[in-house]
């Protein structure tokens, strides 16, 4: 990581940097801090920030007037002891209430109000609000990444995904660039064919990528199937989608680089970010967000156990969400050994439409490696859809025509990693197309009801 940025004509270091970097460099001074703190501790204080959210969501939001009716919101211990009391809010909900969920009185000092809206990949998009204040949470949480990742900003970030055209620009954003002289980022749609996003890595050798893991996966076995491999990269991060459990060992054997992932959503911004020390633990952040794993009553999941993941931003005063089910769930993982404190997300399943659904009822979420499907057959991509209780369907694209016995061995092989013997209907085509959300899902279950 280079040096901090000076904003000052002739002072390089010590360096002074301007208003925003200095203040980022000030909030993230105190998350080295408080990362490290006790759970209890940390708690004691996401509750006295709680506390002051749910006051002014009381007062200035319509929809929490009886919803936070009665609350002790003058003690923190008390607050919390109630807390399980709060109804949820689903994405429902929140659709409903539409503008009753604004507050009427946003803090001058926590900057314009900013219109946002979900991908709706979940096929109910949100429009919401957020302030500058909790946007600069954002930054402040991208920058914890980028240093616990200890990537080195003066490379080049190539970012691919939804929402960008392809261009380059001489920094990696505003957050990062007002702490740091960074190197230039570059950005290339996702929907780009996956062959003219290998040739677009090659061609200007980024130092580090972003994509969604799905897209990365589709370009490792690309690489690999050229015989190529970006020389300069040094890093890859992923986010938006469930990571597979293969994902990682596929991009240190393809590239020979590690794989971080974010585990993040457009109404609350970052979530939990992969431990540096130990990958496979996702640390909730906890000093911007109240995040809960909950069970099928109610209640607060053990380590080991999955369960529904709950949200409270606690710095988005323009439209307080209070205990918002995204419609996620998570395995709540057990505390970490690299000595944070911050609470730890073992793994992050994605939605309930993921889950697979057995004939005795019993439901699951199904795996599958690459190596499963690239044993049997040249596969590049597939897409699983559950459509009755003991038939899958697959869609496949393939190098070429699979031969009838890879057929069947493919069959099997998702019949033993299924645990139940499915009708499997293979169905070859020459693509899967990305929804607009650009968000993708290598397994659908069936609907609930």
């Amino acid at each position: 990581m280079t040096e901090p940025r000076s904003s000052v004509t002739g002072l390089a270091w010590p360096a002074l940097p301007d208003s925003v970097g200095a203040s980022m460099l000030a909030v993230h001074y105190q998350l080295a801090h408080s990362e490290t703190w006790p759970l209890p501790r940390l708690m004691a204080a996401t509750f006295r920030q709680l506390a002051l959210l749910l006051r002014h969501a009381r007062d200035t939001v319509p929809a929490y007037a009886s919803r936070l009716a009665g609350l002790a919101l003058d003690d923190a211990d008390a607050l919390a002891a109630a807390w399980p009391t709060v109804p949820l809010l689903r994405r429902a909900d929140v659709q409903a209430l539409g503008e009753a969920l604004h507050s009427r009185a946003v803090p001058a000092d926590h900057g314009r109000v900013i219109e946002y809206h979900t991908s709706g990949s979940t096929g109910r998009p949100l429009r919401g609000l957020e302030t500058e204040l909790s946007h600069f949470f954002f930054g402040v949480l991208n920058l914890r990444e980028q240093l616990w990742q200890r990537r080195d900003v003066a490379g080049t970030f190539a970012a691919i995904r939804t929402q960008v055209s392809g261009v380059r620009q001489p920094g990696w954003g505003r957050a990062i660039e007002a702490v740091f002289s960074t190197g230039p980022a570059l950005t290339l749609p996702i929907h780009t064919p996956i062959e003219r996003q290998l040739d677009w890595l090659l061609e200007h050798q980024p130092d580090y990528l972003l994509t969604h893991p799905s897209n990365l996966r589709g370009l490792l076995l690309e690489a690999a199937r050229r015989g190529e491999r970006p020389r300069r990269l040094r890093g890859v991060g992923t986010f938006g989608e469930q990571l597979a459990d293969d994902l990682r060992v596929l991009a240190r054997a393809t590239w020979g680089v590690p794989l971080a992932d974010i585990y993040s959503c457009e109404e609350a911004g970052y979530l939990a970010l992969q431990c540096p020390q130990v990958p496979e633990h996702y640390h909730v952040q906890s000093e911007n967000v109240l995040l809960e794993v909950l069970d099928g009553d109610g209640r607060p999941c053990p380590a080991g156990a999955t369960g529904e993941v709950v949200l409270t931003p606690l710095h988005n005063f323009a439209m307080p969400l209070v205990r918002y089910a995204i419609g996620d769930f998570a395995e709540v993982g057990p505390p970490c050994r690299c000595g944070r404190g911050l609470p730890v997300l073992r793994r992050i399943h994605g939605r309930a439409r993921n889950l697979l659904r057995l004939p005795d009822g019993s439901r699951h979420w199904p795996s599958f490696p690459a190596e499963a499907w690239l044993a049997i057959a040249p596969v590049r991509q597939f897409r699983l859809r559950q459509t009755a209780p003991a038939r899958i369907e697959a869609q496949l694209v393939a190098e070429r025509p699979l031969q009838a016995g890879e057929q069947r061995a493919l069959q099997a092989m998702l019949r033993q990693r299924l645990r139940y013997p499915f009708e499997i209907v293979l169905r070859p085509v020459a693509a899967i197309e990305r929804p607009p959300s650009g968000k993708f899902e290598d397994f659908i279950g069936l609907p609930d009801g």
